[in-house]
């Protein structure tokens, strides 16, 4: 049935009901007993980081945050210096959709970051993904998704949104977020 289905779109229309969403809850599990590690701290084992829950920040909107690697790890100590705020959005915090085959799904982005004036969503990735259909899929959904955002922030006074596809193997702690942007901006 997958090679027989088409769809014939003339265009999308964008509603934008509200200019925000209030933050969604954050559920993590992690054993009550171990401690929180500090972010800036890398982890001995760095092949497991989904085990760890990471604490110690000040400009994150989150009090703790898991990270899928340490280069998310890394990001997360670029924005605590370069960011006003940040966070890793939880499930369903905002409404960017890409198609996969006949499928609509959601797209969650990995951090978005608030500076003086830009919101970024930035999505590091292994450098071997950046090809993948469903990696390009999600960033041109996300891609679109900031230039409506951005539309309708800048006619209110707001900050442009840019979206940045980042090979893991770029993110480094003492970087800024000029490079990144300059060269993976979207």
């Amino acid at each position: 049935m997958q090679a027989h289905y088409w769809e014939d779109v003339a265009g999308h229309e964008v509603k934008i009901s509200k200019g925000f969403t209030e933050l969604k809850q954050s559920a993590y599990t992690h054993p009550a007993q171990e401690p929180h590690a500090h972010y800036r701290v890398e982890p001995t084992d760095k092949s497991n980081m989904a085990k760890y829950l990471f604490g110690g920040f000040e400009k994150c909107l989150y009090p703790v945050q898991k990270f899928d690697s340490d280069s998310e790890r890394k990001l997360a100590v670029i924005l605590e210096r370069e960011a006003i705020k940040w966070f890793k959005p939880a499930k369903g915090q905002f409404q960017i959709y890409y198609r996969s085959g006949a499928d609509h799904l959601e797209y969650q982005p990995d951090f978005v970051a608030e500076t003086l004036d830009t919101i970024y969503m930035l999505e590091p990735k292994q450098r071997s993904e950046l090809a993948d259909a469903g990696v390009l899929a999600k960033q041109a959904a996300a891609v679109q998704w900031c230039v409506h955002a951005s539309h309708h922030a800048v006619s209110h006074g707001g900050k442009p949104w840019r979206y940045l596809l980042i090979p893991h193997d770029e993110v480094a702690e003492n970087m800024t977020l000029e490079g990144p942007s300059a060269r993976f901006g979207g």
